[in-house]
C-alpha cells in the first residue's frame, strides 16, 4: 500500500471515529433532555405553572428577568473590553498583567463570587437580598468569558478587513463598528448564548445575593414597591435556586414533582433562548451581508 492510500485510509478511519464520538454525545444530549422533560411533565397540572405560591411562574419570571439584567450589564462591558484588548491595547507589562487578571477571574468558583457579591453588594451597602445584586454577581462570572470571546473573534478576522476599511477613509472606530463587529457577530453571539446559559443555571452565586424568597403582586407596577415584578431591588428566587430548595429544604408533599418540573422548564427555556439567539444572529448576519432572504 503506497503513502497516498495509507493517508486516505487513515482519513476515513478518523472521520468515522470523530463522527461516532459526535453521534455519541448527540445521543447522550437527547437522552438527557428527554429524561428530564418526560420526568418533569409526568403528573403535570396547569396549576404548577401558575404565578402563585403553588406554581413556578414567579420563579420562571425571576430567571428570565435576571438574565436580562445580567446581559444588560455584562455584554456592553465585555464587548467593549474585548475591543480594547484586541484593537487598542499594546504589548506592555500592564496589558500582560491585565490579561492574567482576566484569565484568573474566569477560573473563580461561582460560590466565591457569590460570597464576594454578598459582602460587597449586600453587607457594605446595607441592602437586602435583591435581583440587582444577583445580576452583578453573575456579571462578574461572565465578563471574562465575554472579553475573551470578543477579543478572539476580532483577532481571528483577516487583517485585510481593517486595512481595507482604513484605506477607504474610515477611522479605526468606524471600521470596528461597521466592519469588524458585523463580521464576527456569529462568534460574539455564541459567547452571549453561553454566558446566558450560565446565568440560567447559576445557583451558588445567587444564593448569597438574589435571595430565596419571592413576593410578587402582579397588580402592582410601582417600581418603588418591593412587590412590583419589575423592581430589580427586590428578592427573587430563580428556577435553579427553586430546584435546589425543593430537593433539600421543601416539606411540601409534591416537592420532588415541582423540582422535576422546574428542571424541565429550565431546560426548555435554555434551548428556546439558544435557538432564538441563533436565528437572530443568522438573520443579522445575512442582513449585514446584503442577503434579502
Amino acid at each position: 500500500m503506497n503513502t497516498f492510500a495509507r493517508a486516505k485510509l487513515a482519513d476515513r478511519l478518523m472521520t468515522i471515529v470523530f463522527c461516532a464520538v459526535a453521534g455519541f454525545f448527540l445521543l447522550l444530549l437527547l437522552a438527557f433532555a428527554l429524561t428530564v422533560i418526560i420526568k418533569g411533565f409526568t403528573g403535570f397540572t396547569p396549576s404548577l405553572l401558575s404565578f402563585s405560591r403553588q406554581g413556578i411562574g414567579n420563579q420562571l419570571f425571576n430567571t428570565v428577568y435576571l438574565v436580562v439584567l445580567s446581559l444588560m450589564m455584562s455584554v456592553p462591558l465585555g464587548v467593549a473590553a474585548g475591543i480594547y484588548m484586541a484593537q487598542y491595547a499594546g504589548q506592555g507589562k500592564f496589558i500582560h498583567f491585565l490579561r492574567i487578571c482576566i484569565e484568573t477571574l474566569s477560573s473563580l468558583p461561582s460560590i466565591v463570587v457569590g460570597l464576594f457579591g454578598y459582602l460587597v453588594f449586600i453587607v457594605l451597602t446595607g441592602a437586602k437580598w435583591n435581583l440587582f445584586s444577583g445580576a452583578l454577581a453573575v456579571s462578574i462570572l461572565n465578563l471574562p468569558f465575554l472579553v475573551t470571546t470578543t477579543q478572539d473573534a476580532l483577532r481571528s478576522l483577516p487583517a485585510g478587513y481593517l486595512q481595507g476599511s482604513l484605506g477607504l477613509g474610515a477611522t479605526r472606530w468606524q471600521s470596528i463598528v461597521h466592519v469588524l463587529l458585523p463580521a464576527c457577530l456569529p462568534r460574539i453571539m455564541t459567547g452571549l448564548i453561553l454566558a446566558a446559559g450560565r446565568v440560567f443555571g447559576e445557583a451558588a452565586a445567587l444564593l448569597y445575593t438574589a435571595g430565596m424568597s419571592t413576593d410578587i403582586n402582579w397588580g402592582n407596577w410601582n417600581l418603588a414597591s418591593s412587590t412590583c415584578p419589575l423592581n430589580p431591588f427586590r428578592p427573587g428566587e430563580t428556577l435553579a435556586l427553586h430546584i435546589w430548595a425543593s430537593r433539600t429544604e421543601a416539606v411540601a408533599p409534591n416537592a420532588a414533582q415541582i423540582a422535576n418540573l422546574s428542571s424541565a422548564v429550565l431546560l426548555i427555556v435554555v434551548f428556546a433562548f439558544s435557538i432564538g439567539a441563533r436565528i437572530l444572529s443568522r438573520h443579522l448576519d445575512r442582513k449585514m451581508g446584503g442577503e434579502h432572504r
